[in-house]
């Protein structure tokens, strides 16, 4: 058996990749499933990552970042703009734009409703630095009721019940079905259009009988969501989007 004497330098934990005049931070990330080197932006939250195959040469890795400075600066200003949860901002909720109006210092509920000209808001009260956190309670909450009257229609349609319902604000998925019938999904889907949520329950509910994406499992989806290919369509366009809000 042979030992090596020298062990690799780690690698540093991020890079600065220029382009433009501007410097991109870019996480170093190694896989030892990972056949070649390759580059990704997050269009959920903008973080860059080159991801290096166990074996490959780091100062390699550093000279492939560099020569997709320009693809990295492209798909960095591809990202949709950031909308905080503050007053005046508008916001899609159900699929419609809401404005957020601060309609009182004294702590109140918050309610989607109409101004005096019929257009659509969100009110919120309580004092002005408590806005952001009392819009997300209030979408997260009415995600659940959303999410949880499609998921009991579907259920029942299926035959199968699921065990447990969580909210979270996940990056990589909208949603996502466990062995043991957990059901899992992102409270930013009550901000899509009301077809879209549906869908994605529809979809997670079909997990409970098909852990796959095979054919029947396709299939079932398109039985308990006659207008799947719809609601994919508009999450391909419009859901990166969706993380941009808050």
């Amino acid at each position: 058996m042979r030992f090596s004497l020298f062990k690799r330098k780690p690698d540093p934990d991020t890079i600065e990749v220029p382009h433009g005049g501007m410097l991109y931070p870019v996480m170093v990330r190694r896989r030892a499933a990972a056949r070649r080197m390759t580059l990704r932006v997050s269009q959920a939250t903008g973080e860059i990552t080159l991801t290096l195959p166990e074996r490959a040469d780091f100062g390699a890795g550093r000279i492939f970042a560099e020569k997709h400075g320009g693809w990295i600066a492209a798909r960095v200003a591809k990202r949709p703009q950031s909308v905080p949860f503050e007053p005046g901002q508008s916001i899609p909720f159900r699929g419609e734009p809401h404005r957020i109006v601060h309609w009182s210092r004294v702590r109140g509920l918050t309610h989607a409703t109409t101004d005096r000209d019929g257009a659509a808001i969100i009110a919120v009260a309580g004092e002005a630095a408590h806005v952001p956190r009392r819009i997300q309670d209030f979408l997260r909450k009415q995600a659940l009721v959303d999410l949880e009257a499609s998921v009991a229609r579907h259920t029942a349609t299926l035959g199968i019940p699921a065990r447990k319902i969580t909210i979270r604000d996940t990056t990589s998925r909208w949603g996502s079905c466990s062995s043991k019938g957990h059901l899992n999904f992102s409270w930013r889907l009550i901000m899509a259009p009301p077809l879209v949520l549906d869908y994605l329950a529809a979809h997670e509910v079909a997990h409970l009988k098909e852990m796959n994406h095979s054919h029947r499992f396709w299939a079932l989806t398109h039985r308990l969501c006659p207008r799947t290919e719809e609601a994919e369509a508009w999450l391909k366009r419009h859901g990166a989007g969706l993380h941009g809000f808050g």
